[in-house]
């Protein structure tokens, strides 16, 4: 059992997960070195869409910006301090303007499951 830890968000290193046109970034905050239930972490998008198929289930808290998520029921448009709920299973389209978001999945070790390089 690992114990309770600092992490500091202007620590954190985001990646680049897409774009041009527009940008998308990811910084994992929690991963399996931490968890092996759960991950968290922060993301940015800026103009750039990315499609996924959840193999997770994930909460999502907006900080800044308008972030978006497109799936084929309907279109949820999200600003600051609201809350996504997105199930295991769910297509969808990431999108955002400007949007600095918080995420959390389970499980966390996901990637793993599904033999996914990180």
């Amino acid at each position: 059992m690992t114990k309770a830890r600092l992490i500091k968000h202007n620590e954190l290193e985001f990646q680049h997960r897409g774009g041009p046109p527009g940008s998308a970034s990811v910084a994992r905050a929690v991963g399996p070195d931490i968890s092996n239930s759960m991950a968290a972490g922060f993301a940015r998008f800026d103009g750039c869409e990315i499609s996924w198929t959840l193999l997770y289930d994930e909460v999502i808290v907006v900080m800044e910006g308008t972030f978006r998520i497109r799936t084929p029921e309907a279109l949820l448009e999200a600003k600051p301090g609201d809350v996504l709920w997105l199930p295991d299973g769910t297509e969808l389209k990431y999108e955002g303007e400007q949007a600095l978001i918080f995420y959390a999945v389970h499980p966390g070790d996901w990637k793993e499951r599904f033999g996914i390089e990180p």
